[in-house]
């Protein structure tokens, strides 16, 4: 191994001394609010540097893969957590720096998104389960990491539980698969898959694992209570970046380790993610907390995904990650401004944001900007998300999914415009009275508002991941 190979690590070996850098410097730097500009700075430097061409390779026995489609991926990974911590700079500065927890908050986020970046690249069984347990217990910790707040406490003790449950259940259906094929590499599992019953179960346990991090319906039941629990940036984070990293995973796992067994997780699919559009969004109509709301809201959001994986082509690849970079900047420029309001004035109901518009116009606007590309509404970039998924169903002759999908849009739209009346039709005798935000928060949802609305208009962003996602 020389160097340049080693090399093909550069995201992961980037984060790792971003990690000892900022550790060194909450120990000795005596002023922690440096600690929160040095933790961004150091990130965005890591953003650009994994920027740069990478080349396709394999490291330790092909159990580490880099690809540019799994470059492009981690970029896009690297762009939202960017954003996440521009825009939770504000609630550390506010909530952590009295408790002196900065450096400790930025070294859980970005230790999990190592993880991540491990479990994306695994070509073996065991590397991603390594991965995914170094991406998940950081966040448990973060989950909790309100002290002071019973709820946040709680929130943390259900993600651990459900972790562990889920984990056990993955490991199950990995050594299943294992006693059946030999071997724990993807490239040498592919293929080895027959029609045995035992093959199915342990699809059907991988799959399971993996639906608890992706929060399918019916693995979703912690996803509510840890996103309103969990303090609004660690809910974000959760939301996007781990789900985002999940579904990749199981992408690569179904087209890639058992494409001959398509004929059962195509149905798998096809049934969960009709029960997760469902479910998702008719629980998401009764909320009135707006972090719950949004949880059921990202449960409805993974049941589009699945129906995007249902045709296990180029087309399926180039629509599913398409949709996850909109769907990682929807819903960071929603958790965004939900963030700030919460921190100026401690509401958190949709009926609290009644009138919202006449005294904060722009965040109203971001806020509405945010739902619509969630909605699929034109010209925001998340109508072109969804009609991509549309046209993999529809390539299968999957119409009457379609319809379902449909028909599912529709109920999310009325939801989604809850807020917008709130927010600019509704009046209220005390609205949230006028705030300002520190210049990260604003740059973190100004950029994020300002892409979706680019995408919207001219979108070569998808012609680029379509030209890099054969993986076949």
């Amino acid at each position: 191994m020389n160097w340049n190979t080693f090399l093909l690590m550069r995201h992961e070996i980037v984060l790792a001394i971003t990690i000892l850098i900022l550790l060194l410097a909450d120990i000795f730097t005596d002023d922690k609010k440096k600690v929160n500009i040095i933790a961004i700075v150091l990130f965005a430097i890591h953003t650009v540097i994994g920027l740069l061409p990478l080349e396709t390779g394999t490291l330790f026995g092909e159990m580490f893969v880099t690809t540019p489609l799994i470059a492009a991926f981690k970029n896009i990974l690297n762009i939202g957590v960017l954003l996440i911590l521009l825009i939770s700079s504000s609630w550390v500065n506010a909530k952590m720096l009295p408790l002196k927890k900065v450096g400790e908050f930025y070294v859980l986020i970005i230790a999990s998104l190592l993880g991540m970046f491990y479990m994306i690249s695994s070509g073996h069984f065991i590397m991603l389960y390594i991965g995914l347990e170094l991406a998940t217990l950081p966040v448990a910790a973060l989950a909790s990491y309100d002290v002071f707040s019973r709820k946040s406490s709680e929130a943390g003790i259900k993600l651990i539980l459900s972790a562990a449950l889920s984990s056990g259940i993955l490991l199950f259906g990995i050594s299943i698969m294992y006693a059946i094929s030999g071997s724990l590499y993807f490239s040498q599992m592919a293929g080895e898959f027959g029609y045995s019953y035992l093959s199915i179960l342990g699809l059907i346990m991988i799959f399971s694992g993996m639906a608890f991090k992706i929060s399918l319906v019916p693995f979703h039941f912690w996803t509510a209570d840890v996103y309103e629990g969990a303090p609004t940036p660690v809910a974000s984070f959760l939301s996007v970046i781990s789900k985002g990293a999940a579904v990749f995973m199981l992408m690569i796992l179904l087209f890639k380790v058992f494409p001959d067994m398509k004929w059962v997780w195509t149905y798998l699919l096809y049934g969960i993610a009709i029960l997760t559009m469902f479910v998702g969004n008719l629980f998401a109509l009764r909320q009135q907390n707006l972090q719950r709301f949004l949880a059921f809201s990202s449960v409805a959001q993974a049941g589009f995904i699945m129906m995007g994986l249902l045709s296990a082509d180029q087309l399926a690849v180039s629509a599913v990650i398409y949709f996850i970079a909109i769907y990682v900047l929807s819903n960071i420029v929603i958790f965004g401004a939900v963030q700030m309001i919460g921190l100026a004035s401690d509401k958190w109901n949709i009926d609290d944001y009644n009138g919202l518009y006449r005294t904060n116009p722009k965040i109203s606007l971001a806020l509405m900007i945010g739902l619509f590309s969630l909605a699929g509404i034109p010209p925001i970039a998340g109508f072109f998300g969804k009609f991509f998924l549309y046209v993999v169903a529809a390539s299968q002759e999957y119409y009457w999914l379609i319809f379902i999908a449909v028909v599912n849009v529709t109920i999310s739209l009325y939801y989604y415009l809850l807020v917008i009346r709130a927010a600019f039709l509704r009046k209220s005798d005390n609205p949230i009275p006028h705030f300002t935000s520190d210049i990260f928060a604003k740059i973190g949802i100004g950029v994020a508002s300002a892409i979706l609305l680019g995408l919207g208009i001219y979108s070569p962003f998808y012609d680029y991941i379509n030209s890099i996602s054969n993986i076949f």
